[in-house]
């Protein structure tokens, strides 16, 4: 297939990138910067110059694949609701030339925008958070509705030893804190997948989807928060403590919402219709090999030596 892929040079969508490529597809990925076009050139894919906010780009380039993988996101929480809604804008753009072909789309969401209390989430699980997130899943359903063939990926935490989705975050609140804070007993739960085991599930997804699915790209259903605040403890060196929830806001700023949650999530239905068997290593043993860990020291002598 050739597939045009936004995003195409983010974290996970570099990983998706090569995971195509190593199965024989061809990749179209979207790029806003020389830089990014180099590194799309450099891994063998090649090159559709835009961005998430030219929708005429992303209409141009949706025409000319067999299938969409939707990875691209403007990660500024600063206007957090404004990126959600050029989300919205950019999967009705894709959808809208898919429409009636069959091709596939596939669109990213969170496995947090369908949490509920008390139980693991699933992928029957519908939207039910009142986050801005959501409106990547209302407009893949819009454009369903209007005849294109849509799956949606919730992902968890995303991990690698250079990133971990909000946990790179927490790391840096704990350095200029200079403490790694849980709350409460620290016993809520955040679920993981490896970066390579995310991409090897997108590539299944867009090979053997079903239209109108939802998969969650879950490895690890849930790991408890305080597990993840001591390893970040151990990497920075520095002390591991509780906060109430009055504390929350002082400590984690706008994390705090996402520090109390418990949102555990399975992946039991996704492995079962895709066949995907998660390979990578687990979140808390990627944050003990953090490269955020490193010492400014390190860092120069790493970046001399490379």
């Amino acid at each position: 297939m050739h597939v045009l892929v936004t995003g195409a040079t983010g974290f996970i969508g570099s990983a998706i990138v090569q995971e195509l490529i190593n199965a024989g597809h061809q990749v179209l990925g979207l790029a806003r910067s020389d830089a990014g076009a180099k590194s799309l050139i450099a891994a063998g894919a090649q090159v559709h110059r835009g961005e998430l906010e030219d929708l005429e780009s992303l209409r141009s380039g949706a025409a000319a694949a067999d299938g969409v993988i939707h990875t691209g996101f403007i990660h500024d929480f600063s206007r957090f609701t404004e990126a959600c809604e050029i989300d919205r804008s950019a999967i009705e753009a894709l959808g809208a030339v898919l429409a009636g072909s069959g091709r596939p789309l596939i669109v990213t969401s969170a496995t947090a925008v369908s949490h509920t209390p008390g139980r693991l989430t699933t992928e029957e699980d519908a939207p039910n958070s009142p986050v801005p997130r959501v409106a990547s899943e209302e407009a893949a359903a819009a454009v369903m509705a209007r005849g294109a063939h849509v799956a949606v990926m919730r992902l968890p935490q995303v991990h690698d030893p250079v990133k971990q989705g909000l946990i790179t975050y927490l790391i840096a609140t704990a350095r200029e804190k200079g403490v790694s804070a849980y709350l409460g007993d620290g016993l809520n739960r955040w679920p993981a997948v490896h970066r390579l085991d995310a991409a090897r599930l997108y590539r299944l997804a867009l090979e053997k989807g079903s239209a109108g699915a939802r998969y969650n790209a879950v490895a690890e259903e849930g790991v408890p928060f305080r597990q993840i605040a001591e390893a970040i403890g151990r990497g920075l060196k520095v002390p591991v403590v509780a906060k109430s929830a009055e504390e929350a806001g002082a400590h984690f700023g706008w994390l705090a919402h996402f520090a109390a949650l418990d949102m555990p999530a399975s992946s039991a239905l996704t492995r079962e219709r895709l066949g995907w068997r998660p390979k990578g290593v687990g979140l808390i043993s990627d944050l003990d090999q953090a490269r955020d860990f490193e010492s400014r020291a390190d860092g120069v002598a790493a970046a001399r030596a490379s």
